[in-house]
Parts: structure tokens; sequence; C-alpha cells
């Protein structure tokens, strides 16, 4: 896939504020580095630093683009590329910390317990995952691209994400090695201008991998096809906008010493 840190920034302050939320939860730090993994364009990069600004820290992210911003918006920062399905931690993290990435990994448990077996007695897991499949946003995605008109461009494709485990499957995954383990749901409403809005957002993120499998001569037509569902289905309030129902996972799990 190829990524757009300027569509994905279109709407910073709602994509930022559950980095925020999830990073309120993580408690102080032992030594050891920190890292960012899945940085995007470094809006979650920026609070880490800001959060502890004594750590050593470090951004990662497998898309070259996101990288050229997150150094760009903070040049002290050593920021890498790293594919996270086979990237072999550090022993003696501090912090690995997660905005929205680790939904694009089916294996991602396998790696959460590979991480904390690499933090520091007291260091920290955060992850937050947005949880929102079953959303119309997502659905609609399928649907269009089941219709008859897309059908034969998406045969024999799986695009759409599988569903998050169950907040049981988190915690019994990493109890073995944890002091303490946080998992928590929280369902974010966000209030965009009209369906339009609810389009652009996605288009940075759940609805990229749908347009990237496209010949580029359908992809506007996709589009148009798929905004005429989001309309119908995210009825316009009395001011004229649209709120956005986002459902999104937060685990913080810390290492037993």
């Amino acid at each position: 896939m190829v990524w757009s840190p300027a569509q994905y920034l279109k709407f910073e302050d709602e994509r930022t504020r559950p980095a925020r939320d999830l990073l309120a939860q993580v408690p102080d730090l032992p030594d050891g580095p920190a890292f960012d993994l899945g940085c995007g364009p470094g809006n979650s990069t920026e609070l880490i630093r800001d959060r502890f600004p004594e750590a050593t820290l470090t951004g990662l992210d497998s898309d070259d683009n996101m990288l050229v911003a997150a150094a760009k918006r903070l040049p002290g920062i050593t920021f890498e590329k790293a594919d996270l399905a086979n990237w072999i931690p550090p022993e003696g993290a501090s912090l690995f910390y997660g905005n929205a990435v680790f939904q694009w990994l089916p294996n991602h448990l396998a790696v959460f317990e590979r991480l904390m077996s690499a933090l520091a007695a007291g260091g920290s897991l955060a992850v937050q995952m947005p949880d929102n499949v079953g959303e119309p946003s997502h659905l609609l995605m399928e649907e269009t691209a089941r219709s008859a008109e897309f059908a034969d461009a998406f045969a024999g494709r799986t695009i759409r994400r599988n569903p998050l485990p169950t907040p049981a499957t988190y915690v019994q995954a990493l109890a073995a090695q944890a002091a303490s383990i946080e998992v928590w749901h929280t369902i974010y409403y966000h209030r965009l201008a009209n369906a339009e809005a609810i389009v652009e957002w996605v288009k940075a993120t759940g609805l990229r991998p749908y347009l990237d499998a496209l010949p580029e001569v359908q992809r506007d037509r996709f589009l148009a096809a798929y905004t005429d569902r989001i309309r119908a289905a995210y009825a316009a309030m009395n001011d004229g906008r649209v709120l956005l129902r986002f459902p999104r996972l937060f685990v913080v799990a810390v290492k037993a010493g």
C-alpha cells in the first residue's frame, strides 16, 4: 500500500486524541530506549517525546513517505524503516508504543508476546487499535467492492481486515509476563462536516487497500459509489454535520520484574 501523510493529517486532531488517551495511561518509564511503532507522520512520536523528554526515542514505520514526513516534523528524533511483523526488538526497552498500526498485522498477538519479552522490568507495551470493521464505514467498503460493478476487480481477493480478538485473548496472551494489564474500549464520536468528510477520513486508512487494488480508471467510480452508500448510512444532524462512530481497543501491559 502507498500511504499519504497529507491525507492522514487532514484529521490530525481527531486521530491524535486516541494516541494521547493511550499515552496518558502509560506509567513512568524505567531506563531504556523507547519506540513508537508505526509512527506514521510523527504526530504520536511528538506526544511521546513531550511526555518522556529524557527517553532515547526512535520512530519506526514501513512507509518511506511517512518516515520523511516524521523526520521533517521532528528533526531531533531518529526514524527508521521496519516491518513490524518480523522486526526484532532490542532487549531492555522501556516502551513499545503502537498507535493504530497493529490491526494491520494478523499475527500481532505473537508480536506482542515478543515485545513483552524484550521490555525492561517496569517497561510498558501500550497499544491502541481501531475496532471498527463492523461499523458502516467499513462494511460499506466491502459492500461496494462486491457490487456488480466492481466484483470482477476484487474476485479472489480478501481486502477486509479481520475483527480484533477479544479483550480476554489479549489478557491471556500477555499475563505470564505482565505485572499489570489494562484493556479497554473507547468509542469516539467524531463530528464531521458531511458524508464526504467520512470518505476523506477513511481514504487515508481503511479504504486505501480497496483503492490500491483497483485499476486507476475505476477508482473515482468506486469512491462515488461508496460515498453514496455512506451518505445513506450516516444521517445528517440539524446542522448538516454527521457523527462518525469509531470504537477503539486499548492495551497497556507493564512488564513484571
